[in-house]
């Protein structure tokens, strides 16, 4: 079981991986709208995985990713991307995200990839 914190400024995306994610055994310490919200909470609530929308308003996924590897360098976060967002995939990747899911995203592929993450960090 992980304590995740989820970002993305649509409520309903935020509920959608909230169900899932409970339903998977794993609690969820946080949520957050945007990138700013995501920072902070990640100081405070110090969770083991972060889901991050890569588009948002205020601060985008990719900046906040940057922000909470500047706080914890080990940081395990999730991108979570429309399709047609490839060129800000990389991007992300290449600032240090662990894992990245495409919307709509289905209970099993946000599975495999917690489990994926979950095993880096075990290991």
């Amino acid at each position: 079981m992980a304590r995740i914190l989820i970002t993305d400024d649509a409520a309903f995306m935020r509920m959608q991986l909230t169900d899932i994610l409970q339903n998977q055994g794993h609690e969820v310490v946080g949520e957050a709208a945007d990138g700013n919200e995501a920072v902070d909470l990640f100081k405070n609530l110090e969770p083991d995985i972060v889901t991050m929308d890569i588009t948002m308003p205020e601060m985008d996924g990719v900046a906040a990713l940057k922000e909470i590897k500047k706080i914890d360098h080990k940081a395990i976060v999730i991108m979570c991307s429309a399709m047609g967002q490839q060129s800000m995939v990389i991007d992300a990747i290449e600032a240090g995200a662990t894992d990245f899911i495409v919307k709509p995203f289905t209970p099993e592929r946000v599975r495999e990839s917690l489990d994926k993450v979950l095993q880096i960090e075990t290991n």
